[in-house]
């Protein structure tokens, strides 16, 4: 088999296949990237979350005109209630797809063992699809399953490297973290704050977080700023005005 020069076709953005493991070394480095990257988002989403859920908590509690032991008992109540809400159900959404990993690697694994050579084939196609030709596309086949098999095969199949599952513990506790520093914010505005302006007060501090973590959450995910930004506003303003007037009318009863 000849080997490849310079002059070689490239593979995805132009870069020269030389050969080496993608699949193990430059696959698995950007995968870790995008998964601190995913954790990242999700944990500013779960402080979003957090800030909205207890400001409207405590806004409508406020909104009744009842003393600050009981607007802080609620908004307390909703902190922790909300935490291990979100602990639990990102525990079981990360679990299950830890679980689906697991039987499409143990898959995977069975394939490799009991049909090599169709398995071969179908890995040269993958890289004949990306716009290798036939006799590269297959070279690049042999080598990669010749160093790394199961590696190559989960890197291009599924896009899953082996090494670096989620662990669901993790994601639990990061999202109930999360979850607990958005809601302190206007907790402590409204129970801190003098009575004749915590409530605009709390108003002011939950829109300036929700315009940050909206510019977060934009530059991450790479969207236009100030459309998250008014997005993220307008929804917790107005989840604080309704819960706000629902208090101030059950307030009068």
């Amino acid at each position: 088999m000849a080997p490849m020069t310079q002059t070689m076709p490239t593979a995805d953005h132009g870069r020269p296949f030389d050969g080496e493991d993608r699949s193990t070394h430059a696959e698995p480095q950007g995968s870790g990237i995008n998964q601190k990257l995913n954790w990242l988002r999700a944990g500013v989403l779960g402080a979003n979350d957090g800030i909205v859920s207890v400001a409207g908590i405590v806004v409508g509690v406020a909104g009744a005109s009842v003393g600050r032991g009981a607007i802080g008992l609620a908004g307390l109540a909703g902190l922790v209630a909300g935490a291990l809400s979100m602990a639990a159900g990102e525990y079981v959404s990360v679990s299950t797809q830890r679980d689906t990993e697991r039987a499409l690697i143990e898959k995977e694994k069975r394939e490799l063992a009991e049909m090599p050579e169709e398995e071969l084939d179908e890995l040269a196609g993958i890289y004949r699809d990306k716009g290798l030709s036939e006799p590269l596309a297959r070279q690049v086949a042999e080598e990669l399953t010749a160093k790394d098999a199961l590696g190559a095969h989960l890197d291009a199949e599924l896009k899953i490297d082996a090494d670096d599952l989620s662990n669901p513990l993790t994601a639990a506790l990061a999202s109930a973290l999360s979850f607990t520093v958005g809601a302190l914010l206007p907790l402590l505005m409204i129970v801190l704050t003098p009575e004749l302006v915590r409530i605009p007060l709390t108003f002011a501090a939950v829109v300036i977080a929700l315009a940050c973590t909206g510019l977060v959450s934009a530059r991450l995910g790479g969207a236009p700023a100030r459309r998250a930004i008014l997005r993220n506003v307008l929804g917790g303003a107005v989840a604080m005005t309704v819960t706000y007037i629902i208090g101030r009318l059950v307030g009068t009863l």
